[in-house]
């Protein structure tokens, strides 16, 4: 158990996962340090626009269905920080509608040409500059973890709906790749940063994505069935989930420096996840609390 609360940093990438390849080592890189899984998602509405899928499945991350719901109405929404303990919180994105949503939540809406500023006009390394004013949001400085820190969890939205493109998974690859490089070498930030790097497959069908299943064991061998119960992210309280889509799961990996377990995954890929990972399935909508919990923000996390 850590002798101090951690801070966690959330890099989505909204759509990006069914082009990540070889090639984006970093993002392999920090799954064969991490803990790797599932976040399963309710099935999508039919005729949804993607626009209204990117907010409505980050709702799922922070268990806001309900605020997405009632977006274009006027009943009180319970903010993130009466929520989660005066949890200071804040999303990076492009999209308006995200920005809108997470306003609405209480959460602070930047922009990554906010962060950067005019300070730093080295155009050679741009992400390094970015990954290191990242890291001062949540009070991580020239190696040291200062006592306060503007936000307690970062959320960087990265993706365009169908516009997603090699760009946007480039990006990520190499910012986690700056992030975790420098977590790294430095201990005193590597133990106090939480981060979670999830990547979700936007749009999909059933149809065209039946090779993504995360179901344990063969449906059609009832001996077998019995080897494989029922998983916690179908059952909410006491009561079964009846809308959970079982294909197309977001993906998340897990890592903070002697705190979270290391899996046998070695890739950032659904294959390997499926086959090596140990976390293996839980609702999107219980990210949020898991992710409190290692911030001392929450007493307890759960299905």
């Amino acid at each position: 158990m850590a002798d101090k609360a951690s801070r966690g940093m959330v890099v989505y990438g909204d759509g990006l996962a069914r082009i990540i390849n070889e090639s984006h080592t970093h993002l392999h890189a920090l799954t064969s340090r991490a803990w790797c899984g599932f976040l399963s998602l309710p099935i999508s509405p039919p005729s949804e626009i993607d626009d209204a899928r990117i907010v409505r499945e980050f709702a799922q991350l922070l268990d806001a269905s309900e605020a997405y719901q009632n977006m274009s109405g006027k009943d009180a929404v319970c903010l993130i920080p009466d929520r989660f303990m005066d949890m200071r919180s804040a999303i990076i994105t492009n999209n308006s509608s995200l920005k809108t949503f997470g306003g609405k939540l209480g959460c602070t809406v930047l922009q990554l040409s906010n962060i950067i500023g005019d300070n730093h006009p080295n155009a050679d390394s741009p992400l390094d500059v970015v990954a290191s004013e990242l890291l001062k949001l949540l009070g991580f400085q020239e190696g040291k973890a200062s006592e306060t820190s503007p936000f307690d969890l970062v959320f960087i939205h990265i993706g365009d709906g169908e516009k997603n493109s090699k760009k946007d998974i480039d990006y990520v690859n190499h910012l986690v790749g700056q992030i975790m490089h420098i977590a790294e070498t430095r201990s005193e930030i590597s133990s106090r940063l939480h981060m979670s790097v999830v990547m979700s497959y936007g749009a999909v069908s059933e149809d065209e994505d039946t090779n993504l299943s995360f179901i344990c064991g063969d449906g059609n061998n009832s001996d077998l069935s019995l080897l494989f119960p029922c998983q916690s992210y179908l059952v909410k309280g006491r009561n079964l989930r009846n809308n959970v889509r079982h294909h197309a799961p977001m993906l998340i990996a897990q890592w903070q420096n002697a705190l979270t377990r290391k899996d046998m995954v070695e890739t950032f890929s659904f294959k390997d996840f499926k086959e090596h990972g140990g976390i293996l399935t839980i609702p999107a909508d219980r990210f949020i609390h898991e992710v409190a919990f290692k911030l001392w923000k929450a007493s307890k996390y759960g299905a």
